[in-house]
């Protein structure tokens, strides 16, 4: 393999942005139209929209599960988070007397943010203050938030008609759907806080090594409440953002599998599952690309059955492109050896020379000593 291409190979978002590419042509080749966009109304429309628009409450699920897992923690609630938020959100709104109120839809949102950042600081007291594993902790909420978010509901799919709360997942800003137009606010805005100040490298520090970041005197356990409320809070604006859209909420399937998709992207962006260094720009890529694959499954036309199947064969296909072992073994050549005669074999007189230069050192060595030393 060529040096150079094998140095872009060797980049963390090579492969994500190849796999991207690949999937945006496959459409392109069974929709020939799937790059056009239309313009109604001052709204832009067409498929890379709603990928984008599609893709942005898994984008937000994924940026808070990138700073939990650079703290070297995993968060398995966070579609639970989503469902709560959904049905917080969606029961005060249906019980308003006006639902077209604005003012009763922000408390509303407002409600069900601060119910999920709660659940967050819960997941992070159980992992840094209690010292449960944060799969363990996180795995708690995820099957116990499920049920609380169909205690809230009653078991049924609870619908609002309220046009304020259907503009967090259906309206627009500037031209582009309002749910992209916050993730991107999101993740610009929380690249230069981890960027632009020393939170960035204390969350690395902790998660390359806890027990020495306390020792320099960081504040691990604090730290990390706020990253798991952090990530909770993201969740819950994924779960207005679909909730908001489809005008309902529905506790048993709303952020079902999204933490997976998010660990995914997370992944796929380079991000390591063991902490340290993280990526907020490979995790929107990730995020894009799990998204992305999801329209071009039904754009092929892949049975239902076989969705996940193929999803995760191709994710896999991804994650192994990124590794640099598997690349070793797989993709590079073996350098061709040397002939044992020609150009490479030393020749004889030049091996008996070097033998006998360094018989005859040692008696010169011994004849004079003092010369010895002296060189």
């Amino acid at each position: 393999m060529p040096p150079t291409v094998a140095r872009l190979a060797g980049h963390r978002l090579f492969w994500p942005l190849a796999l991207l590419a690949a999937l945006l042509v496959t459409n392109v080749a069974y929709t020939p139209d799937f790059f056009s966009i239309q313009i109604r109304d001052g709204h832009l429309f067409g498929s890379l929209v709603d990928i984008l628009r599609l893709g942005s409450p898994l984008l937000l699920v994924a940026l808070g599960m990138t700073l939990v897992i650079a703290i070297g923690g995993i968060d398995l609630s966070v579609g639970a988070v989503v469902a709560i938020s959904g049905a917080v959100a969606c029961l005060n709104i249906s019980e308003l007397t006006d639902q077209q109120s604005v003012g009763g839809v922000v408390v509303a949102v407002l409600l069900a943010l601060g119910v999920c950042v709660a659940l967050g600081v819960w997941n992070g007291v159980l992992v840094a203050g209690i010292g449960m594993q944060p799969i363990i902790a996180t795995l708690i909420l995820m099957v116990a938030g499920r049920g609380v978010a169909q205690m809230i509901t009653s078991g049924r799919i609870v619908t609002v008609n309220s046009e304020p709360y259907h503009l967090i997942g259906g309206g627009y800003e500037l031209g582009l759907p309002l749910s992209v137009v916050i993730a991107a606010a999101v993740l610009v805005l929380t690249g230069l806080v981890v960027r632009r100040t020393a939170l960035g490298l204390l969350l690395e520090s902790v998660g390359g090594n806890r027990e020495a970041s306390r020792l320099v005197g960081i504040r691990a356990r604090g730290l990390t409440i706020a990253v798991y409320a952090f990530c909770a809070l993201c969740a819950a604006g994924a779960g207005l953002m679909v909730s908001s859209n489809v005008a309902a909420a529905d506790g048993n399937n709303a952020g079902l599998w999204i933490e997976l998709d998010a660990i995914l992207a997370v992944v796929i962006g380079g991000t390591s599952l063991t902490g340290g260094r993280f990526h907020l720009g490979g995790t929107a890529i990730g995020a894009l690309v799990i998204q992305t694959l999801s329209t071009t499954v039904y754009t092929v036309g892949v049975p239902p059955e076989s969705t996940l199947v193929f999803k995760a064969l191709v994710v896999m296909a991804v994650c192994l492109l990124q590794s640099p072992a598997f690349r070793a073994k797989v993709l590079s050549r073996k350098l061709p050896r040397r002939s044992d005669t020609g150009v490479g074999a030393p020749a004889a007189g030049t091996a008996t020379s070097t033998g006998s230069s360094r018989s005859s050192t040692p008696a010169s060595a011994a004849q004079s000593p003092k010369e010895a030393t002296t060189l």
